[in-house]
């Protein structure tokens, strides 16, 4: 029998680490290889050797084949997990692997061939009995969906309601598809409102045996990419989910499937369900089947890899509660979930409620343009749904976060929505259910916060003087004018402080209009406790330069101590300027300089972390000014183009 030694990890991240930590318990030794950009990151320092590809692209790095071999001869690897993403599902990749005489952990190039090419494996699968979805263009209806044929994870997709919309539907899904997968074929399907979306999870061995471990629900999508995914299905009765399991096995038995796989399908409300595609590579979202099903799938792939049977039967899978995932990103869902970059100043997950966190940062990484934003992928699992969910929204509401945008507010939101409760999640779910997308904070809540930054830095600086430690901060031995610190909140705007310290140790403050006695209660590392009038509030405080974060009860407020002395006043937004939204790389630029646009007509198109940005005229004008060309890298802010609008005129 085989056995692998040392396992080298083509991937980084989450699934890096995920992957280790399974090998490390098989008593394997582990390989990280990594970018320029992910030198620092958590993968790479607890693997037990790195490799450095150079780069700091996915092309210059994580998608080049020949860096990745070099990788596994001169660490001394016998054996290569792809992970998800980048070469995962690259035939070419495998095949090279093999060649070299590695272990290649994962189906065989051949299924990995026929399964990538979605239109082929449509065929395949309607002739073994699978329903499909026509894909035949002569014979399509609006609305359809705009699909990559050799990809997934929503990169290359776009729904067309209107047919003068289709061209330019084509033309960005081939240009986001030749981006993030080297391959710029797409097809048309039918788009299916209010549908779900459900995946059965199979596995394989080279013996013959296939099983299925039940299905995922990932219908609460946003981009065609999934946020949350849930196991079992709502959705799905007894009757059902065994007819969905047996044919998502007869799919992979037609195939020759080894490893783990996933089936997907698109489930509509009458209980109709339809192929979409077969990931042949294990799935972001592959804890929740984890959780209800106690297997660990990467010790499972690990072990077909070295050519052992499957150690259990169909009968021996069984489903013990509920289990739901959701992705943390870093993004703005208030700005239409655009992505966010910078450094986390906190990443601290909660102690209760318990929870399963698989995360590829830690406090002090930096997110950048170059990959996916996702930070975390945080699961519950509980004997029932509801109770699985409102567990995961409490732990997220605790997840301790700060330095950059994210979508922690938004998934908290769904989860404890009443559609969410009640199961009604379709593929349209971000779309129909209208959540509060951020969590506003109120003018007191920040006046609060403001007060706890301001006691909590003076504590601080007073027990680091060399003198006078012990006092309370603000004393005086002398009728002093009071303590002043100055704060900036995104919405609320200028809040002042104002404090000064009595002898019986409390203190009077005023902030937000409003004048109350404070008592500091304890102050301790990162925290301080007060007490403001009758209210009790517990504040937990981070510092980054001139930046504050204060946490109470799950509200992150984020501060800007103003300095005392007046700055430079910035200069006017240029009239008529479109900025880009996120740093990135332009990839194209229809406007012309003098052209008449219209409202909503394409002028720039710029790329960052694999997926497309589109910058169109807000209303009819003229374009005055074009600032960039293609392959330009741009900042966030940047001015890309002007256009002088008729109301501009006037």
């Amino acid at each position: 029998m085989s056995r692998i030694a040392r396992l080298l990890v083509a991937n980084r991240g989450e699934i890096a680490r995920r992957v280790m930590r399974s090998a490390s318990a098989m008593g394997i030794s582990t390989v990280a290889v990594y970018s320029e950009g992910d030198r620092s990151a958590p993968f790479v320092a607890e693997a037990d050797a790195a490799f450095a590809l150079g780069g700091r692209s996915a092309a210059d790095s994580y998608l080049s084949s020949g860096r990745l071999l070099e990788a596994a001869e001169r660490t001394g690897s016998d054996a290569v997990h792809p992970g998800y993403g980048f070469l995962s599902e690259s035939a070419e990749f495998a095949e090279a692997v093999i060649d070299a005489g590695l272990i290649w952990v994962g189906p065989p190039p051949r299924v990995i061939r026929v399964m990538g090419d979605k239109l082929e494996a449509k065929k395949l699968m309607s002739a073994a009995g699978v329903p499909t979805l026509d894909a035949d263009p002569g014979s399509l209806s609006l609305p359809v969906i705009v699909k990559a044929a050799g990809g997934g994870g929503g990169k290359g997709m776009r729904v067309v309601e209107r047919a003068e919309k289709l061209e330019d539907a084509l033309a960005a899904a081939r240009r986001e598809a030749e981006s993030a997968f080297g391959n710029g074929k797409v097809f048309l399907e039918p788009y299916l409102h209010g549908a779900r979306h459900v995946e059965v999870q199979v596995l394989g061995d080279r013996h013959g045996n296939v099983v299925h471990c039940f299905e995922r629900e990932c219908s609460v999508q946003r981009r065609h990419q999934k946020i949350i995914e849930e196991s079992p299905s709502p959705a799905l009765d007894s009757a059902l989910r065994e007819e969905m399991g047996r044919v998502a096995v007869t799919a992979a038995r037609a195939v020759g499937y080894e490893s783990a796989g996933t089936v997907e399908f698109l489930l509509d409300a009458a209980g109709r369900y339809f192929f979409l595609e077969m990931n042949t590579r294990i799935q972001v979202e592959h804890p929740v089947t984890e959780a209800v099903t106690g297997l660990d799938l990467v010790r499972e792939q690990l072990r077909v890899a070295l050519g052992l049977p499957l150690g259990f039967a169909q009968k021996d899978v069984g489903l013990t509660g509920h289990a739901i995932e959701a992705r943390l990103y870093a993004e703005d869902p208030a700005h239409d979930f655009l992505p966010a970059t910078g450094r986390l100043e906190v990443f601290e997950a909660p102690l209760w409620p318990r929870v399963r966190v698989d995360s590829g940062v830690e406090q002090g990484s930096e997110v950048s343009i170059e990959f996916d934003p996702m930070l975390a992928k945080v699961i519950a699992h509980a004997p029932k749904r509801e109770e699985a969910a409102l567990s995961l929204a409490l732990a997220l509401d605790r997840f301790r976060i700060a330095g950059l945008v994210t979508n922690r507010d938004y998934l908290v939101a769904v989860l404890r929505s009443e559609p969410f409760l009640a199961g009604d999640t379709t593929t349209d779910f971000v779309d129909r259910v209208l959540l509060e997308r951020r969590r506003a904070a109120s003018g007191r809540q920040v006046a609060d916060a403001a007060v706890a930054s301001a006691l909590w830095a003076a504590a601080r600086r007073r027990a680091g003087a060399p003198v006078l430690g012990g006092l309370p901060p603000g004393w005086r031995n002398s009728a002093m004018p009071p303590e002043r610190v100055g704060f900036e909140h995104s919405e609320v705007g200028e809040v002042l402080v104002e404090y000064r310290a009595r002898r019986d140790g409390s203190f009077l403050v005023r902030a937000g209009g409003e004048e109350l006695s404070v008592v500091v209660v304890a102050t301790s590392g990162d925290s301080i406790d007060l007490e403001m009038g009758e209210r009790r509030l517990t504040w937990r405080l981070t510092v980054a330069g001139r930046r504050y974060f204060a946490v109470h009860a799950g509200l992150e407020i984020e501060l800007d101590e103003l300095s005392r002395f007046p700055e430079a006043v910035a200069a006017d937004d240029v009239a008529g300027g479109l900025a880009a939204p996120m740093p990135g790389k332009v990839t194209a630029v229809p406007a012309e300089l003098g052209a008449m646009v219209e409202e909503g007509q394409l002028l720039v198109v710029v790329e960052a972390m694999k997926m497309e940005h589109r910058i169109v005229a807000p209303r009819r004008g003229v374009v005055t000014e074009v600032r960039v060309c293609a392959g330009a890298q741009v900042e966030s802010g940047d001015i890309l183009v002007i256009v002088e609008t008729e109301a501009g005129r006037g």
